[in-house]
């Protein structure tokens, strides 16, 4: 719309006068003609002092009119000039009489493009109504007492008028800098209606500020109605307490702000600024934490599993929401057949519909054609909800998953070495965003998956290769007359804890019996070779030398050096031995030496059970052949029994080894009256629940009255004569 500039300046109260450069008058406002009690006819055209000719007091004393000097000073500032309040005559038309009227007049320039004054504008304040309520004299009171007042009038103006101007420049200073400030700002009244805008707020907000001035918040920005926004500046407004805010507005916006809000005495201001980019750096910054913390926790739950599988199987549940809302493990068994091992859905209300299709999807696996596309080509692979739904044939497989509503489906590999153990699928709702960062965190947990799978398998065949190895070696007992003799292996619960314990029972030719419990240290296959090597060292050692048990052990300490066996192992060898009055009386005498190895335990038939341990600890073996090793003797009764075992029967990760031992007596004493094998395997339940730690060889022998028959499979009487012979 075209302004009408006459329109505008008749609709100003105060009086105005546009003048030309040369000071010819071109238009007067109603307020002035009112105020001068002229007509446009007497004044429009002249030049302003023919119009209106200065008397000797608007002079100054060069003769110059001092609004003269006024317009000068404006037209070669630029800005406006304003003159000291003046008493001007004024004749009262109809009556001839003077009327003293008191006037500020101000020079106002209006400069064209290229800086010159195009025209003048005047305007006059009207100040005689505030000289009388001042109680000024007049003009008869006397010439140098109206002058002192006048004077003082005009000091008192004259502050008024810097302190107006100073405030004006402050604000117009002030407006300056808010249109320059980077940052959005602007204020709404006590209606919310948009009062004020800088350059900044129109940028930010998309919007003119002639389109917002005079219009509400809520009307404009209906999306902030009802959300932290409106929050905050109701707050403050409220309370009177400035509020801060960093929230989101949707599109068409689709930006993030930071906003101050403080009351005014009007309404409201805010400042606010985009800070898009920042948040989302720190969302971003979030979300990598947040992708690193879940393989963080993959890996914890993988690398700290006992079992893989059953650690494999319960992940989905901690893979979502993260990855998707719905998760399903599928692995293939040893004979390649798939099975779905583990899945969760974030929704408890669709989490039995999950369960449904996993049951009914088992029996059509064979027909899903994405999933063995993943499983050949190793790669992933994505297809809508429908795609998937129409692959299954039409059963109770496809109604839930179609239930399960409207999903995409991305199907990764579970890689291991040069093999694919399965599929990790992701079912997502459609309206769900896609994240890039947030797949390949999904395909790095799938691969991590098979890689775990992978050495769980490796693992599992070692093991396998290890126990036997040990098994081979760990042949059937010996059954000599009048001793029963048991043996028990039971390898780890953890396959990679598989290793080198051993038993051993054999007869040294006219000697006895002798028993033989060992632990190479370590838990692998070469473990498993090294306790091997010797066992066969030791059997060959005391059925040669027919040594004692300090000598064998003495023997098979030198052998290791001599042989560059390089490993550690500790051992415990018992022979059993009977003069001939030890015969007659019925007692049999225990032999043993032991290298570092737990102590022996003797059970009595009436429970009473003797740990055979005098505290002195010898050196395991591998260590120094050159030490001196002792044997010790223990006589026993008929009825006794006599038990070897390795530490992995006493050993617990949360128990020291005198609680382990502890148990162990106790267990012994209970089993007392049982059978030998029933004690043995009481022993193995109770102390290890048939899952131990580690590996458990258990060797016992239990003496029987020698007045009874020979035990079915005993080695014949020659073979073990008394008299300082076998017992």
């Amino acid at each position: 719309m075209e302004l009408d500039f006459a329109q505008l300046f008749a609709a100003l109260p105060a009086p105005h006068l546009v003048l030309t450069p040369d000071l010819v008058i071109r238009y007067a406002n109603p307020a002035y003609l009112r105020t001068l009690r002229v007509t446009p006819e007497q004044i429009v055209g002249r030049e302003l002092f023919a119009a209106f000719p200065p008397g000797p007091a608007a002079l100054d004393p060069d003769g110059v009119p001092y609004i003269a000097r006024s317009f000068a000073r404006a037209r070669a500032t630029g800005r406006p000039d304003a003159l000291p309040i003046e008493r001007y005559p004024l004749v009262v038309p109809g009556t001839g009489l003077v009327e003293d009227r008191w006037w500020a007049v101000t020079a106002v320039p209006v400069l064209d493009e290229d800086g010159e004054v195009s025209v003048f504008v005047q305007r006059v304040d009207d100040l005689t109504e505030f000289v009388r309520d001042r109680g000024l004299p007049r003009a008869d009171g006397g010439d140098d007492h109206l002058e002192s007042q006048v004077q003082q009038l005009q000091a008192e103006l004259t502050t008024r008028t810097r302190e107006v101007e100073a405030a004006r420049e402050t604000e117009r200073r002030t407006s300056r800098t808010v249109e320059a400030m980077p940052s959005g700002f602007f204020s709404v009244d006590a209606g919310w209606r948009f009062t004020l805008l800088n350059a900044a707020a129109e940028r930010l907000l998309g919007h003119d500020r002639g389109e917002l001035l005079g219009r509400t918040i809520w009307e404009v920005f209906p999306e902030a109605v009802g959300n932290e926004f409106e929050s905050a500046y109701r707050t403050a407004v409220e309370t009177g307490e400035p509020q801060t805010l960093t929230a989101y507005y949707p599109a068409p916006l689709d930006t993030w702000y930071d906003v101050l809000a403080w009351p005014t005495g009007d309404g409201l201001s805010l400042y606010f600024s985009d800070v898009t980019d920042r948040q989302r750096t720190a969302d971003e910054a979030g979300q990598l934490a947040a992708r690193l913390a879940l393989l963080a926790l993959v890996n914890a739950e993988l690398v700290e599993a006992d079992d893989v599988p059953t650690a494999v199987a319960g992940l989905p549940g901690a893979l979502t929401p993260a990855l998707a809302d719905a998760c399903v493990l599928t692995v293939a068994d040893g004979n390649g057949r798939l099975r779905d091992v583990g899945w969760a859905h974030t929704d408890p209300a669709l989490r039995p519909v999950l369960d449904r299709y996993v049951q009914a999807r088992s029996d059509a696996m064979h027909v899903h054609t994405t999933l063995n596309r993943v499983l050949e080509s190793g790669r992933p692979v994505s297809v809508p909800g429908a795609e998937l739904a129409a692959a299954l044939p039409t059963g109770e497989a496809r109604r839930q998953l179609e239930l399960l509503g409207e999903t995409r489906t991305v199907k990764l590999p579970v890689r291991g070495r040069g093999t694919v153990f399965g599929a990790l699928t992701l079912l997502s709702a459609a309206s769900r965003p896609m994240d890039p960062a947030w797949e390949s965190t999904a395909q790095e947990i799938a691969d991590r998956i098979g890689l775990a799978l992978d050495n769980a398998r490796l693992t599992r065949a070692q093991a396998t290769i290890a126990e036997s190895l040990q098994r081979s070696l760990l042949t059937d007992p010996p059954q000599p007359a009048h001793e029963e003799i048991a043996v028990r292996y039971l390898p780890a619960a953890a396959a990679a804890q598989v290793g080198g314990d051993w038993y051993d029972a054999f007869v040294q030719r006219g000697a006895g019996t002798m028993l033989v419990i060992g632990d190479v240290v370590g838990h692998d296959t070469a473990a498993a070779a090294a306790m091997g090597q010797l066992r066969g060292l030791l059997r060959g050692i005391a059925t040669y030398s027919g040594g004692g048990p300090a000598e064998v052990l003495r023997g098979l300490d030198e052998s290791m050096e001599t042989l560059v066996v390089g490993t550690l192992a500790t051992a415990a060898v018992a022979r059993f031995e009977q003069t001939t009055d030890e015969l007659a009386r019925g007692v049999t005498r225990l032999v043993w030496a032991s290298a570092g190895h737990p102590p022996p335990l003797v059970i009595a038939p009436d429970g009473v059970v003797t740990v055979l341990d005098d505290g002195r600890a010898d050196l395991l073996l591998g260590v120094d052949p050159a030490v001196r090793r002792r044997d010790r003797v223990h006589l026993l009764e008929r009825g006794d029994t006599v038990v070897l075992y390795t530490d992995g029967l006493v050993e617990r990760r949360d128990a020291s080894l005198d609680d382990g031992l502890a148990r162990l007596v106790d267990a012994a004493a209970d089993l007392a009256g049982a059978s030998l094998d029933e004690l043995c395997d009481g022993v193995l339940d109770r102390m290890v629940h048939g899952r131990p730690d580690d590996d458990v060889a258990l060797v016992a022998v239990r003496l029987h009255p020698q007045r009874d028959r020979q035990l079915a499979g005993a080695a014949p009487a020659a073979a073990l004569a008394p008299a300082g012979g076998p017992a």
